[in-house]
């Protein structure tokens, strides 16, 4: 099969499994799209070639996009891998594929040492706010004058116009962050 032939009998897969999974026969959805119960049944066979004038409607009755109801699937969605930075200290997996909403980034982050001095040069300011829950360990959180010890179980959230710097007290430390556009370039990269 080529790849046009997997991503289209994907595509019909999924039309049908989003119909069944929200309760919907192919009459009511074929009402919802516009089109009639024999051309969906035909597209959702494979019996019936689907074009684009067809897939918009048809996602948006669904309650989906239509770049989600056409996108490949690969194992390499699958497996998240771990980056390293070692002279930072940081090893990241970056948990939201693309920016979530309003440019938003999930990462799991470990952080092996400890936070640079307040003085420091190191000390990041940019636009947005940063928020992070702690998995495990203990977060030194240098933000402008203070020095805040976040625990495990404990969260924090801050302008990120303050300047900011997280490490780890104590040994390791992980945690779970979201970070707006600007925070994953000041952060992640």
């Amino acid at each position: 099969m080529t790849q046009d032939g997997e991503l289209d009998a994907l595509v019909r897969q999924r039309i049908r499994s989003l119909r069944t999974s929200r309760g919907l026969s192919l009459d009511e959805l074929a009402a919802r799209c516009y089109l009639s119960t024999s051309t969906l049944s035909r597209i959702e066979t494979g019996h019936r070639r689907i074009s684009l004038d067809q897939l918009a409607p048809l996602a948006r009755a669904l309650g989906t996009s239509l770049d989600q109801l056409v996108e490949s699937a690969t194992d390499e969605d699958v497996v998240i891998r771990p980056e390293r930075d070692e002279t930072r200290g940081i090893t990241s997996w970056l948990l939201s594929k693309d920016s979530g909403p309003h440019g938003m980034t999930v990462a799991k982050m470990r952080l092996t040492r400890p936070a640079p001095a307040r003085d420091s040069e190191r000390l990041a300011v940019h636009p947005g706010h940063d928020w992070f829950t702690v998995l495990s360990g203990t977060v030194e959180l240098v933000l402008g004058e203070r020095t805040i010890l976040v625990e495990t179980g404990q969260a924090a959230q801050f302008s990120t116009m303050t300047p900011h710097a997280v490490g780890a007290r104590g040994g390791p430390a992980e945690i779970l962050t979201i970070l707006d556009h600007d925070g994953q370039r000041t952060h992640l990269t």
